[in-house]
């Protein structure tokens, strides 16, 4: 059963509004009431950015992951801006990094995938669109999104759940893929213009890459960063030994999209649609089943951070199905939940057993 700590609130905001997941807390070190308290403690601080606590859900059905419910939800905003929450007690043995996001709505709390942030270039549609009525027509049709506001160069920050961000991706690609027809429909009625409009050739550009062949020989798919790095080291390579198709990538941040194509131009659609209904389903159960564990490097030497990615390398023979993408701020660790969490808890204490040996040598070579 999970500690509920409740402070009593106004409770005029909507609930899933004022809510963050915070995963990577230390788990299996303490009571589930004493790291509801420490949780609560350190929401609180104004040095964490945090607020008034109105409830603290620990633990949840996955493992080192909190709920965080606050009074005011202009205290979520404010502890998303901080770049990283560090846990830290007396109570507790060391110093634990946390991931924070924003609570989703309908969407399980408890999928580390279920909250993704996309950057978004909406200026290709301003010569035939209003983007502000463009922008509220989303809103209106995905209301699980969350809009920034629109910069001046076109483009907007979008966060929200990933199947909704997918639902975005796809509605705008079809707009694109509508206005590139009209103006190929406008360029054979007219052959007087020697050339297209600049906006014409930018549309032109950003679509090709980016729609459908109208004989169905490219499929464009759309995946969490996350799920796509670990299908292209897990699944792939496997999928491609039967089928003669390309696959070819353009990460955006947490969203990637997919182009499938034939190897061989006059070869049929039949491959590229198996292809993609294969890369879909395999997405879905991994959407629904994996976790990404992350080690920051915040405040770290470079030894530091080698001796990090040393030991992930020497772990991971054990976890064959973990992949750990080590970046030069931190160490990704992605696989199912136990894994993830077994994995992370075991870098750890190589790095704390390391530290403990240099100590005991730094002591006895001053006894000497």
């Amino acid at each position: 059963s999970s500690c509920v700590l409740n402070v009593e609130g106004s409770g005029r905001a909507a609930r899933s509004a004022r809510t963050v997941i915070v995963s990577g807390v230390p788990a299996g070190l303490l009571s589930k009431d004493v790291v509801a308290d420490i949780l609560h403690m350190h929401f609180q601080k104004r040095k964490n950015n945090g607020g008034d606590v109105e409830q603290v859900v620990y633990p949840t059905v996955e493992k080192g992951v909190a709920r965080i419910t606050f009074e005011d939800p202009e205290d979520v905003e404010n502890v998303l801006k901080k770049d990283e929450h560090q846990l830290k007690d007396k109570r507790l043995p060391g110093c634990y990094p946390l991931k924070v996001t924003r609570y989703c709505g309908a969407v399980s709390p408890f999928l580390v995938f279920n909250c993704v942030f996309s950057l978004l270039n909406m200026s290709v549609f301003k010569d035939e669109f209003d983007l502000e009525d463009l922008i509220q027509e989303l809103k209106k049709n995905i209301p699980a999104l969350s809009f920034g506001r629109l910069q001046s160069d076109g483009h907007i920050s979008v966060e929200g759940p990933f199947p909704a961000i997918k639902l975005l991706k796809d509605f705008l690609l079809l707009k694109a893929k509508s206005l590139s027809e009209k103006d190929k429909r406008e360029q054979n009625k007219s052959h007087q213009r020697p050339k297209r409009s600049l906006r014409q050739q930018r549309l032109s550009m950003e679509t090709s890459n980016s729609i459908p062949d109208a004989d169905g020989g490219k499929q464009v798919l759309i995946l969490d960063t996350d799920i796509y790095h670990y299908m292209k080291h897990f699944f792939f390579k496997k999928l491609l030994v039967n089928y003669d198709v390309v696959i070819s990538d353009d990460i955006e941040g947490e969203i990637t999209t997919l182009y499938i194509r034939n190897a061989r131009s006059r070869s049929g659609t039949e491959q590229v649609l198996r292809v993609k209904e294969e890369i879909e389903n395999e997405s879905v159960k991994l959407h629904n089943s994996l976790r990404k564990e992350r080690i920051c490097f915040e405040g770290y030497m470079g030894d530091e951070k080698q001796k990090y990615k040393q030991a992930c390398e020497t772990v991971k023979s054990h976890y064959p199905a973990v992949l750990v993408i080590p970046y030069d701020t931190h160490i990704d660790i992605i696989g199912n939940s136990s894994l993830t969490f077994k994995f992370t808890r075991e870098v750890r204490r190589k790095i704390g057993s390391q530290k403990s040996k240099l100590e005991r040598s730094c002591s006895y070579g001053c006894c000497k």
